[in-house]
């Protein structure tokens, strides 16, 4: 049993300790020997681990993916902790819970499925609210879409997170879709509901998140328009432009060719779309690299590689109008005193 988790770890303690191995790799250090380089993960997050004495050897005890039982002292290297590991142990898969090892969304997720299912229920238009009955009867599909992440590493990485990332574009869609005239409403909920769903079949979430073949092979985007264009064809008379302005909403929802969008966003929905879709990620993403650092004592994060910056950490609690009114002048008054004058 699990006693002491990644987000609980303090500097210089001794632990004897379950983690699963997300990553392996041997390297090779300045002075020419050879050490284990290990990612190591439980729900809590994501920890370094070194083995610098008989690497070679402790290397052929494990796998990726294998859960095991080490020995080691934490320590801080570069304002990140580091496990520094003396010894090794692969454990049977029966010897553990999973549930200790796989990050989970902290929304519940039944609860954020009828949430869903609720936002679908809005769909006015005939075709759409048929084609997503037809996702949304299929048992299979709704298991794999409850459970998958929506990201191997960067934005809501946990069991629940697609469905998670999935319901907070349908909240946009609903709060910030009204402000603009001339949107289809219907089209853009459907495409921020259908977005990301080949990442059921692109990731692999048993153990720790990692890309299946089809996902490197073929990716989300290029599954997601094939699962709704194979739906499409068993609803007659599906309107062929309305089957091309929902498919270009998949196709365009990464924005830019180099961030692996096929298409660039053609259409007000998709625009829509593309911004909701990359603001929510990032927001997600960066409130993790956040919270992970835990190590970390100053006001900033470390460096973050993808968005080139580092982060404040810390927030301002505004002083609220009330704490000393003989300060403030309510907006009301202020009107009353510009309509006077």
């Amino acid at each position: 049993m699990k006693r002491i988790f990644i987000d609980q770890l303090k500097e210089n303690i001794e632990i004897e300790d379950l983690f699963l191995v997300k990553e392996k790799a041997i390297a090779i250090s300045r002075n020419g020997k050879s050490y284990l380089n290990l990612r190591l993960i439980d729900k809590t997050g994501e920890v370094e681990g070194r083995v610098w004495e008989n690497a070679d050897k402790i290397s052929q005890l494990f796998k990726k993916d294998d859960y095991i039982k080490l020995t080691a002292r934490a320590i801080i290297f570069k304002k990140q902790f580091q496990l520094n590991i003396t010894d090794i142990k692969r454990c049977n898969d029966n010897e553990v819970s999973p549930d200790d090892f796989l990050s989970m969304a902290k929304q519940d997720i039944e609860e954020m499925f009828k949430e869903l299912m609720a936002f679908s229920a809005t769909i006015k238009d005939k075709y759409l609210k048929e084609l997503l009955t037809l996702f949304f009867k299929n048992k299979e599909f709704i298991r794999l879409f409850k459970r998958a992440p929506a990201a191997k590493n960067l934005h809501h990485a946990y069991i629940g997170g697609l469905l998670e990332h999935t319901l907070s574009l349908c909240r946009l869609v609903q709060k910030v879709g009204p402000l603009y005239q001339g949107i289809n409403t219907d089209l853009l909920l459907s495409g921020g509901i259908l977005h990301d769903i080949g990442k059921i079949y692109e990731l692999s979430y048993k153990k720790s998140f990692d890309y299946t073949d089809e996902g490197r092979l073929l990716g989300h985007i290029t599954l997601g328009v094939k699962m709704v264009g194979d739906n499409i064809e068993k609803i007659p008379g599906f309107p062929p432009k309305l089957a091309i302005l929902l498919k270009h909403l998949i196709l365009s929802h990464h924005g830019q060719y180099n961030f692996g969008s096929p298409k660039q966003p053609k259409t007000l929905e998709a625009i829509l779309l593309y911004y909701f879709d990359d603001m929510d990620a990032k927001i997600n993403g960066v409130r993790n690299f956040i919270k992970q650092d835990v190590a970390n004592q100053s006001s900033w994060t470390g460096y973050h590689s993808m968005y080139e910056r580092f982060f404040y950490k810390e927030t301002y609690e505004s002083k609220k109008e009330d704490d000393d009114p003989q300060r403030t002048l309510p907006f009301t008054d202020l009107l009353k005193d510009n309509q006077e004058k």
